[in-house]
């Protein structure tokens, strides 16, 4: 017996609701009810059966997730054959092929299941009424003018996709009949697909937000440090040629690891090695006010953090450290093995800051002068959370006068990122 899909079921259920109303009667003179069997089975294939097909839309509305979406949602519709047709012929950012793209902007993305060679052709124009108006549409027999005796697709239910109040696309659900319970499924699904293209969007979104915020970080590091390195370099260059060469090379090494692909997570050994030459510039630029030491467990090293996540932190010490400060400042950067964590600390015995003023910085609402060194600390501070959770975020201890310390913690395994 060939299991129901969820529109045979929804008619069953109607069905069993019936029968029950019916049962109520006999049982003044059965006294007997009607077992009614649990839809778990049904309803656990049909969650299968939309998870399947979720990961690929998440990606957007392509050729590819389509394809990958439609035959599972056949089979969840009942459906001889499925259609998905895309509202723009950009809207997959894949060239046109001149398999479907319409002069209105409509284009057949996949035609899944039997009689593509009777009707796919159709199916977009089929769409067209739908994705202008974002109205569902319902075609009888007579509107697919299918003469061949073979043919199991006599009507079609067609529902737009709509995505933030636009029509993204529309679902063509191609079969033999089309009862109300067959409409109403299919606008259903319908509404699913638009939701899951939201997530898509919004994960779009997030990453977008995530580059500009990297962007943003590259561009406090690159005017102010880049200048005040430049001008080091050059005093250097009559007086002291052979220094000036070594930290000219310091500074093409800062400069090409700072530069490098923005989602790339990197070892502690890398982030480090890059903050050893953003150091050695610092000092040469401040001489004796500023030292700095590095401890560093060798265990950890290997151990991968997020791109750029500590240097922010050393260049926040130095900033805040010696701004104001009548002395040297040391930087004590230490990275210990905590079991399964990495334990990293940046501390300064520098002026420290007022707990308010840490909050907006933390906050991201400080624009330090000449730079931006709150929006490091906010931008290191949210991407350890969105990575890793919330209680990896930083912990920074500070007062007027005592100097500041920032930890935080890493696991030595990250999660692993699944696609869409």
């Amino acid at each position: 017996m060939v299991a129901p899909s969820v529109l045979d079921f929804a008619g069953y259920g109607a069905a069993l609701l019936g029968g029950g109303a019916l049962g109520r009667c006999a049982l003044r003179r059965t006294a007997r009810r009607p077992p009614v069997p649990a839809p778990d089975d049904a309803t656990a294939a049909a969650l299968h059966t939309l998870l399947r097909a979720a990961p690929p839309l998440r990606a957007g509305l392509t050729r590819a997730s389509a394809r990958r979406a439609a035959r599972p949602l056949r089979h969840l519709l009942g459906a001889e054959a499925v259609a998905i047709v895309g509202a723009r012929p950009d809207g997959d950012a894949e060239p046109d092929d001149g398999d479907g793209g319409g002069p209105d902007g409509g284009r057949l993305l996949v035609w899944d299941g039997t009689g593509a060679h009777l009707h796919a052709g159709e199916a977009l124009a089929d769409a067209l009424p739908v994705l202008g108006s974002g109205r569902p549409r319902v075609l009888p027999p007579e509107a697919l003018d299918c003469d061949v005796p073979l043919c199991r697709i006599r009507v079609g239910v067609i529902a737009p996709i709509a995505v933030d109040g636009r029509v993204a696309g529309a679902l063509a659900v191609y079969g033999r009949t089309a009862a109300p319970g067959r409409v109403r499924a299919v606008g259903e699904v319908a509404r699913w697909l638009g939701n899951q293209l939201e997530l898509a969007d919004l994960d779009l979104a997030r990453t977008r937000a995530a580059e500009a915020e990297m962007r943003a970080l590259r561009a406090q590091i690159s005017p102010h440090f880049v200048y005040n390195s430049l001008t080091t370099i050059a005093s250097f260059v009559r007086t002291d040629p052979e220094r000036a060469r070594e930290l000219l090379v310091d500074f093409a090494d800062f400069a090409r690891y700072s530069f490098r692909n923005p989602r790339d997570f990197t070892t502690l050994a890398d982030e480090l090695r890059s903050i050893d030459r953003y150091l050695l510039l610092e000092r040469a630029r401040f001489g004796e006010r500023l030292h700095f030491t590095v401890e560093v467990a060798p265990e950890v090293l290997p151990v991968e953090v997020p791109f750029l996540s500590l240097q922010p932190l050393v260049e926040n010490a130095i900033r805040h450290g010696m701004h104001g400060a009548s002395g040297a400042v040391h930087i004590e950067i230490v990275a210990r093995d905590a079991g399964s964590e990495a334990a990293i600390t940046v501390e300064d015995d520098g002026v420290g800051m007022e707990p308010g003023r840490l909050r907006e910085i933390l906050a991201g609402g400080t624009r330090e002068r000449g730079g931006g060194g709150g929006i490091g600390l906010a931008n290191v501070d949210e991407r350890l959370r969105q990575v890793y959770g919330d209680e990896y975020g930083l912990v920074v201890e500070t007062a007027r006068g005592a100097g500041t310390r920032v930890r935080l913690r890493v696991p030595k395994f990250r999660p692993a990122i699944f696609p869409g």
